[in-house]
């Protein structure tokens, strides 16, 4: 047992000790395509939305909070049980993904479950609405709360999460997208529910493209390429068993609540599905994370990259369950 963790440690470290940087225009690339899935994703927020929320508020409000309270803790508990296993830099870049909002593909995969597709919008809309502010203050407070225990355990140098340059850089690639989506919407509806479909395919080919990205920048900072295929795979072990738990988060917190049947598969897919999109670009913005300070972040960017592959594969997985389910109880 202590070898296999011993062993596990070091290859995940070896991935640590790359620093995956993007150039001046590479990085110009991933926030011209954040931003446009951000604004396809804001194409579906309608002002009457978040009325009409008012009237049954129960589903959303227990999505919202399973989000941004439930699976963030979760993460931190899951980080700290992994410890023995995992890189402090790895756990941070699991925190990270916890704290972004919804995926753009969660409706896509929602809908695919039978599930409630109007529960799944409304908690997309909330959470990329929000997450200018929700996102930094999440990724601070539980990185900061996991530096301070693992530097405990691992000796590591308690990193300075910077929550004010986050603030800023997201309001820029996500607050001014999100926005425009919302008054194209909201003034231009024709025109809106053309561009619809095709930015949401646009932009998931698109966020493909970012993820092979920053994995080839990771392939290419290697000398020993055995090493990298055994990290990414000790990093794939991670986000699938970090993956599960919120989609088990989703699932069984629903089903305590009783709610219906439509809501716990939207509401699953919803926890289990994040915008790791947004993790890639905040990891790669040096106003967010410095290259002085982050220098090894090779860990993080292979989880934030690797999250954004796996969670369409365990998506599609929960959907074909959630439709044999709802086969069988129709």
């Amino acid at each position: 047992m202590s070898h296999t963790h011993t062993h596990m440690k070091e290859i995940l470290h070896y991935l640590d000790a790359l620093n995956v940087n993007l150039g001046a225009g590479e990085m110009f690339v991933v926030n011209i395509i954040l931003a446009f899935v951000m604004f396809g994703v804001a194409l579906g927020i309608k002002l009457q939305t978040f009325k009409d929320l008012l009237r049954n508020p129960k589903s959303v409000i227990l999505g919202v909070f399973l989000q941004w309270v439930a699976l963030p803790a979760v993460t931190f508990l899951v980080a700290i049980l992994l410890n023995p296993f995992i890189t402090p830099m790895v756990a941070i870049g699991m925190l990270l993904v916890a704290s972004c909002p919804g995926g753009n593909i969660s409706n896509f995969i929602s809908s695919l479950s039978r599930g409630n597709i109007e529960l799944s919008v409304y908690m997309t809309a909330i959470t990329t609405a929000f997450a200018p502010l929700v996102t930094p203050f999440n990724f601070w407070f539980w990185g900061t709360l996991y530096c301070r225990y693992a530097s405990v355990h691992n000796d590591i140098p308690t990193l300075n999460i910077p929550f004010m340059d986050m603030l800023q850089q997201i309001l820029l690639i996500l607050g001014l997208p999100i926005v425009l989506g919302i008054i194209v919407s909201r003034y231009f509806p024709n025109l809106s529910s053309k561009l619809k479909r095709p930015a949401s395919i646009l932009s998931i080919l698109l966020f493909i493209a970012m993820v092979l990205v920053s994995l080839t920048q990771v392939l290419s900072a290697f000398e020993q390429r055995w090493a990298v295929y055994a990290g990414i795979l000790c990093a794939l072990v991670v986000v699938i068993i970090h993956n599960a738990s919120a989609l088990a988060t989703g699932f069984y917190s629903a089903t305590l609540l009783r709610t219906p049947k439509a809501d716990r598969r939207s509401l699953t897919i919803e926890v289990g599905i994040q915008n790791s999109g947004l993790g890639l670009a905040m990891l790669f913005n040096p106003a967010i994370f410095s290259p002085e300070v982050w220098d090894h972040n090779g860990g993080m960017v292979i989880i934030t990259a690797l999250w954004g592959i796996w969670h369409i594969v365990s998506g599609l997985t929960m959907a074909t369950i959630f439709r044999r389910a709802a086969r069988k109880e129709a």
